[in-house]
């Protein structure tokens, strides 16, 4: 039995595991949206097999390297690592742990093995103490990748599928579609491909380098990627439609939200996204010596820190710099606590001098009698959510202030741009204007042919998500063009551990911090990476910690002596001995307990082990325990791919 819960005087209450609830306990890997096996990767690490942890984090992932850099990291999120208490100096357990650092773990292994893989001698600084295999270039892993697919799925008969936008959903649709015997062709309005990857997240979080070599090993598959074209214009979405098979629309929301307040139109005020584009591109726009950046997300501060590391640049450097500026603010309606952007981007953000003004809402935009933006009015926000948590800001008109500022940059949100729709795209039906009507289980649109990935098809989500919409879009291509439906194929298997340990003192150590460049070395060179990532003496250490919730202990009901040993040595107090009495009743349990109890109804005179799962550190201590061999610890494993039938 598990989940328990209660006080050593009341009722317990616990739950009956419904069938496979072992797989729920991987939870890192059931909340990736494509399921990587992240307890596989970082056990591998653990171990010193590197290679073997770069496969399993590239499997299901076409953008592993990318990811190991910026993913949102959902898997770290749920790992149960941050749940359970946490060991002090002393051997206690108190408050609670934090959780594995299992994106920069994947970024260690994809360093190594990765299309990026380099000569040690190539890296500035040292910041790799290794030197990769030669293989590793692009054919080297799509040769890899093609043999891990085939037989996996009959393949179509090379139809070509047109595919609107490179992003990470368009790219892996992309590279699935060519795995699946289709001919896709990715058209990009910008002059490079990856979308947001290339023209939205800065340099100094997501090397340019990098980005091509991920996109090389998707364009080695076998798909087509034609930069500087724009549907609608280049195009017309119609053409997409007679001449290829199947369109996948995946363009994203690549339009900056407006607020609608007064002063906002005009020059001086700028999209976010829109600036991170043109940086991207050499293109900056003329801004200020004194900017506001309006929001409180990840985009906000991304824009900040971007216009923050103009200061630094040469002069010798024109082309790629804006013009000096002496402050940068940014102004969201959320406190401290609340903000949505990630912790490590507000304390990057405060050391590179980003100033913030938390719990202020925009008014107006104030301009002089010639345009020019001279200020922006706040007003005090007194509250942003309600008490379900919906997004009800309540704002105190009394207390306002003007911030003077010659230059505003909005990034409260995005929207995609899909006019091109307006020629071809009639019988597409929209939910509201811009934003297809689509099918949830096969992302179709209203138009034969037509499906959505990615922002468009669930709004702004993470990159992981995006790549996770891509593959989904393209395995309704390919029931849509062959007529096979793609079977999801789950295999689970439990293997016994016969002298299962763990690493010396895993359950004291503390997570690891990452390194980072100081400050000042970030803005001297404002187009390098802040984060180093681990060595592998770190990595090791790191990947340690890992609870290898895939492992748990099995009881031998018929060998159980009810001692009550396992119960005592366990260090975190998962484990109790009570009596049935004891639990609180519920249909399930009880069930389970009138089965156990057969003719005999007397609750008083018989025990039950119960488990606290969220507890439970798998050191195997009641394993070493138990004098009568009633305990043994078991690794379940499951995987998943589809296939066609």
């Amino acid at each position: 039995m598990s989940g328990a819960s209660g006080t050593l005087t009341g009722e317990l209450r616990v739950e009956v595991p419904p069938d496979g609830y072992h797989r729920d306990l991987i939870a890192c890997q059931v909340a990736c949206p494509v399921h990587t096996d992240a307890r596989g990767y970082v056990r591998a690490i653990a171990e010193g097999r590197f290679e073997e942890a770069y496969l399993i984090a590239r499997g299901p992932n076409p953008f592993a390297s990318i990811c190991g850099r910026i993913c949102g990291a959902p898997c770290e999120a749920a790992c149960r690592r941050g749940r359970i208490p946490r060991v002090d100096d002393d051997g206690r357990f108190v408050a609670t742990d934090r959780p594995i650092a299992i994106r920069v773990l994947k970024r260690f292994v994809c360093d190594r093995f990765g299309p990026e893989a380099r000569r040690a001698a190539e890296v500035v600084d040292g910041a790799m103490d290794f030197v990769p295999p030669v293989a590793g270039g692009p054919d080297e892993i799509a040769a890899l990748v093609r043999t891990s697919f085939d037989g996996r799925v009959r393949p179509g008969e090379g139809q070509r599928i047109a595919i609107i936008g490179s992003g990470p959903a368009g790219l892996s649709a992309a590279h699935d579609l060519a795995l699946m015997g289709f001919k896709p062709v990715v058209f990009e309005r910008e002059p490079v491909a990856a979308g947001m990857l290339a023209v939205g997240v800065p340099a100094y979080r997501l090397p340019r380098d990098l980005i091509a070599r991920e996109v090389a090993v998707i364009q080695a598959l076998g798909a087509e990627i034609r930069c500087g074209v724009t549907i609608g214009t280049d195009v017309t979405f119609a053409d997409l439609r007679r001449d290829f098979a199947a369109v996948i629309i995946a363009v994203g929301a690549k339009g900056s939200r407006a607020l609608g307040i007064p002063g906002e139109s005009g020059p001086g005020v700028f999209g976010g996204v829109d600036l991170l584009r043109a940086v991207a591109l050499g293109e900056p726009p003329a801004i200020g010596r004194d900017v506001v950046v309006i929001g409180g997300g990840n985009v906000a501060f991304d824009v900040a820190r971007t216009v923050v590391r103009q200061v630094a640049l040469d002069t010798a450097r024109t082309a790629a710099r804006l013009a000096a500026t002496s402050r940068v603010r940014l102004v969201s309606l959320e406190s401290l606590e609340e903000m949505p952007a990630d912790t490590i981007e507000i304390v990057e953000g405060d050391e590179e001098g980003v100033e913030r003004l938390n719990g202020w809402g925009p008014v107006a935009v104030e301009r002089d009698a010639h345009g020019a933006v001279t200020g922006v009015t706040v007003r005090r926000c007194r509250r942003v959510y309600d008490e379900q948590r919906r997004f009800s800001p309540i704002f105190d008109d009394a207390d306002c202030q003007t911030l003077p500022c010659d230059t505003v940059l909005l990034a409260v949100g995005q929207v995609p741009v899909t006019s091109f729709l307006d020629a071809g795209g009639a019988d597409i039906e929209m939910t509201r204007p811009g934003w297809p009507k689509i099918d949830a289980k096969t992302l179709a649109t209203t138009a034969p042919g037509v499906f959505v990935a990615g922002d468009l098809a669930h709004g702004t989500r993470l990159a992981i998500d995006a790549v996770a919409s891509g593959k989904a879009a393209a395995r309704s291509v390919y029931t849509y063009l062959t007529g096979r439906p793609l079977e999801l194929q789950s295999v689970t298997s439990h293997l016994p551990l016969p002298g299962y340990h763990r690493e010396l003192g895993y359950e004291r150590i503390r997570r690891q911090a990452v390194p980072v460049r100081e400050p000042g070395d970030r803005l001297d060179h404002p187009l390098v990476e802040v984060e180093r990532g681990f060595d592998e003496a770190t990595a090791m250490c790191e990947a340690s910690r890992c609870l290898d919730c895939g492992v748990t202990p099995v009881f031998d009901g018929n060998r159980c002596v009810l001692c009550g040993g396992c119960a005592d040595v366990c260090p975190t107090e998962c484990l109790k001995l009570v009596t049935l009495a004891r639990l609180e009743p519920a249909p399930a349990l009880d069930a389970v307990i009138g089965a156990a109890l057969g003719e005999d109804p007397n609750a008083d005179s018989h025990s039950a082990i119960v488990k606290d799962e969220d507890r439970c550190i798998r050191c195997a201590l009641c394993v070493m325990r138990c004098p009568v061999d009633a305990i043994g610890m078991e690794r379940v494993m499951f995987s998943s791919r589809w296939v066609s039938p």
